[in-house]
């Protein structure tokens, strides 16, 4: 494969997160920078796999990728974005169109009331000010910090910006919820992703969906340092628009001001 040239992007500070940018707000950076250089509207995206190597500021941010391995019907490309002449991310994606056949929906869209019966939540904008770019409605009673019985959060999420529900918009929603593990917590902490694979459906091959979207995230497992969370994002009329998976550093909670 081939390397290319250099594309060059910047993250809104309205983005920003515990130490850096929001995960699944940089993976959308990525997958817009190849997706624009490689895919076009033949090769949808199907997955998107990004490995995050150090937190990633407000400053330029540098996209170099591979031209993609291509066969019949699919096309994969390597990317890495570096920061300050320093690696902060590596990671793939692989583009391919659809096609009719059989089709089977294990993860059904939960039955849970509808955004307009579920009260806005309002996260603490001093730890993640990237929440105030969302509207965020908890759809059942889990809340985050509230020191619940399960790790799981379901919420209808819709962007204040009013942006339509395509591949990017949809791989940030899959990591903008808190981590799972906050709905069994009383204290916050940092959990870092380091690792987010997101698969794309069928539904995004079409026009985007508009509106909010319902998206669910689960703790499948937590060892001590490392968690792993699963998340699913559903279209307002049911259809199942990605899944999510994503390796994250459980890290000590930060001491109180002034111990």
């Amino acid at each position: 494969m081939t390397l290319t040239s250099d594309i060059q992007t910047r993250v809104d500070p309205l983005w920003w997160s515990w130490e850096g940018a929001h995960g699944g707000h940089v993976a959308a950076l990525a997958l817009a920078a190849v997706r624009d250089r490689f895919a076009g509207a033949a090769r949808p995206v199907r997955t998107l796999t990004t490995h995050f190597l150090a937190p990633v500021d407000v400053g330029p941010l540098h996209f170099s990728g591979a031209a993609p391995a291509a066969g019949r019907r699919s096309a994969a490309c390597l990317f890495t974005g570096h920061q300050n002449g320093s690696p902060v991310l590596l990671g793939t994606a692989l583009f391919a169109p659809g096609r009719s056949g059989p089709g089977y929906d294990g993860r059904p869209a939960p039955d849970v009331p509808g955004p307009a019966d579920c009260p806005v939540l309002e996260p603490p904008g001093d730890l993640v000010p990237f929440a105030r770019q969302l509207e965020i409605r908890p759809a059942t009673d889990d809340r985050p910090l509230a020191g619940g019985e399960r790790a799981e959060l379901t919420a209808w999420v819709r962007f204040t910006d009013g942006r339509a529900l395509d591949a990017a918009a949809v791989a940030t929603l899959t990591d903008v919820l808190p981590p799972a593990l906050y709905a069994r917590w009383h204290t916050p902490r940092p959990v870092p992703t380091a690792e987010l694979t997101v698969h794309f459906t069928d539904a995004l091959t079409a026009a985007a969906p508009e509106g909010p979207a319902l998206v669910r995230i689960r703790t499948e497992r937590a060892d001590g340092a490392w968690a792993v969370d699963d998340s699913a994002v559903w279209a307002a009329d049911g259809r199942l628009l990605a899944l999510g998976r994503q390796a994250r550093l459980i890290r000590a909670a930060r001491p109180a001001a002034g111990t």
